[in-house]
């Protein structure tokens, strides 16, 4: 705290007395850095990357059924690996169920490829198919395809039984 020491001095004249003043200022430092302290582990320096995913609100709103040439579906399996296939129930077997990697010259090249040969390119769409197997980082990676191969059209669906059945096939 403060601490007030006289100035005694024994003179003749009558003077009005100093008061030198001391004060303490380690309780002012501790709560500067008290302060300091808190502001730190209180701020988020970095901001949470968030996906913007919006969903239908039921599968009645969805309307017809997408043309197989006009689309291309990921199926997102164990282990890294993503399988493509642009074929229907009856045609699709585990030899016609292809893979391919997630590098810049696999996932990317490929849904390019099946954009410029589609019939219509502007209605082009992928349909992305999480297995119960895959990691969410390769369900992240595959809609950051999305952005960098500007598919504005792309959907997020369940494994129908068949492609479940073709899929453990092919990984056998």
């Amino acid at each position: 705290m403060a601490d007030f020491q006289p100035n005694v001095k024994t003179d003749s004249k009558v003077r009005s007395r100093k008061n030198l003043v001391k004060m303490d200022m380690t309780p002012m430092v501790d709560l500067g850095f008290l302060l300091i302290s808190f502001f730190m582990f209180t701020t988020n320096f970095n901001k949470p990357n968030v996906v913007d995913l919006s969903l239908p609100a039921t599968t009645e709103s969805l309307g017809n059924e997408i043309d197989l040439s006009n689309s291309i579906t990921l199926i997102l399996g164990e282990n890294n690996r993503v399988f493509y296939h642009q074929l229907d129930q009856k045609s699709l077997t585990s030899d016609l169920l292809k893979e391919v990697s997630f590098d810049k010259f696999g996932l990317t090249n490929l849904i390019e490829r099946a954009k410029k040969a589609a019939k219509n390119p502007s209605i082009f769409t992928v349909i992305i198919k999480p297995t119960d197997d895959a990691n969410y980082k390769n369900f992240v990676d595959a809609l950051d395809e999305m952005a960098l191969t500007k598919s504005q059209h792309y959907g997020i669906a369940d494994m129908r039984d068949w492609e479940t059945k073709i899929y453990d096939d092919k990984l056998k």
